[in-house]
């Protein structure tokens, strides 16, 4: 495992627990040998990953759309800063470079980069793990409508299984280095035309 994605938030939230996470995540990565990759900014917990990777020694690529590079105030220190035009560029070329991904807690943009690669994995467009940094039970909400919507019929149970939780990197990155993918369809009860 060459680099892992980091998704966060561009701000720091309330609880000081959230930026210990970020930075315990910034420090295991690099002392691991394993570099970040992350949107780019110096706010918020994606600064705080980004500055503890680097002040351990790790490699820290960014990647920032135009039109959020003041706004998030990129990182001027990075190993590489990638500067593409749009969100979606940011997304896919974030995916390109990482051999995993973790969500850290976040809001909306947390939460849909988070929910887009897991629908990748889902669809098999990749084969890489996925999880949920779940500090001081920030994801338990969003686990439980996980485990609802297997209940509820719109989520296989096996598909539910490709998002790994935990509330420590060490044994995530531990997870993610045992994660075997089971291909599954994705459809629940479809019927071949």
């Amino acid at each position: 495992m060459r680099r892992i994605c980091v998704f966060c938030g561009s701000s720091a939230g309330v609880r000081n627990e959230y930026r210990s996470a970020a930075e315990s995540v910034g420090r295991y990565l690099a002392a691991q040998g394993i570099g970040v990759v992350y949107g780019g900014g110096k706010v918020g917990l994606m600064g705080v990953v980004a500055d503890a990777a680097l002040a351990a020694g790790g490699e820290v690529i960014g990647v920032i759309p135009d039109a959020l590079m003041r706004k998030e105030i990129g990182h001027g220190t990075l190993t590489r800063l990638h500067v593409v035009p749009s969100m979606h560029e940011r997304k896919a070329k974030m995916a390109e470079l990482s051999d995993a991904f973790i969500a850290l807690p976040g809001g909306f943009g947390t939460f849909e980069e988070f929910c887009e690669v897991i629908t990748w994995s889902q669809l098999g467009l990749h084969r890489k793990p996925c999880g949920l940094l779940n500090v001081e039970g920030y994801y338990t909400p969003m686990l439980k409508m996980f485990d609802h919507a297997v209940s509820e019929g719109f989520l296989r149970a096996e598909n539910r299984r490709l998002v790994i939780a935990n509330g420590n990197i060490e044994a995530m990155v531990e997870a993610f280095r045992n994660f075997r993918p089971v291909a599954v369809e994705k459809w629940i009860g479809r019927k071949e035309i």
